[in-house]
């Protein structure tokens, strides 16, 4: 069985919205292709004790998890003493992580810079393209920056990496725009399509526009051939009913 996969979203600057996620998105356009998706998603901020928690949480799952933000050289940057302390193990420094700092920096990489090189004793370097001060890989753990641009190449190389056999079938999705009305006229044909396609999920999306249209966004994910079933058994009923709609 393919394990769960989760996102923690590290930093204060997202948590209070200064800044918007993007790891989510990027992760998702990485797993979707293998046939793998997410489970859950974590936004936690910077603080030490409950940073901590969360890892220490997280680690006890059992789950694949994919950390972004926290890991640079700033006293704000806690996330590489956190996961060392949830797991009850020294901060050493990396040889192969203090190479590529070096190599990228000089002598520069003093008296600051090196400090990220320092992970939770244990852990395995994940290389970064971009300016080659890696992030780092422990029990299922996958941490890396906060900068989408240097996170989406690694998150590419950690599934490659460890997971290149971790795969199924990719899933597509189906989708009809219902022209106004309300969900609640659908619940019953809903919970009956349920029963129809168990191996589908189907999923519905209200919307209200300023002026007070409203429109559904209803469809069906799924391996191919039942997803085409499923959109086919969605148009029929929209049909009957004499529902207008527009095909996504």
């Amino acid at each position: 069985m393919i394990p769960k996969i989760g996102l923690i979203i590290i930093g204060d600057e997202v948590l209070s919205g200064k800044r918007q996620d993007k790891h989510l998105q990027q992760a998702n356009a990485l797993l979707k292709p293998r046939g793998l998706a997410l489970s859950w998603v974590q936004i936690v901020g910077d603080e030490p004790s409950f940073l901590t928690e969360v890892l220490s949480n997280s680690f006890r799952s059992g789950d694949i998890v994919f950390c972004f933000g926290g890991i640079g050289a700033t006293p704000d940057d806690r996330t590489r003493q956190a996961a060392a302390k949830a797991l009850g193990v020294p901060i050493e420094r990396h040889p192969d992580a203090v190479k590529e700092i070096e190599a990228q920096f000089g002598e520069d990489a003093y008296p600051q810079r090196i400090h990220m090189a320092e992970y939770p004793q244990g852990a395995d370097i994940i290389p970064n393209a971009y300016n080659r001060v890696p992030g780092f890989s422990i029990c299922g753990h996958h941490f890396m920056p906060g900068f989408p641009m240097m996170a989406k190449p690694m998150m590419e190389w950690v599934l490659s990496h460890y997971y290149a056999d971790m795969t199924s079938t990719p899933t597509v999705e189906k989708t009809l725009r219902l022209i106004n009305g309300q969900e609640s006229e659908w619940v019953a044909f809903m919970e009956h399509f349920e029963q129809q396609f168990p191996q589908l999920r189907l999923f519905s999306l209200p919307s209200i526009a300023k002026n007070g249209d409203r429109t559904i966004e209803m469809g069906v994910e799924g391996l191919s051939e039942v997803a085409e079933r499923g959109l086919k058994a969605l148009i029929e009923e929209a049909e009957r009913r004499q529902h207008p709609y527009e095909l996504l």
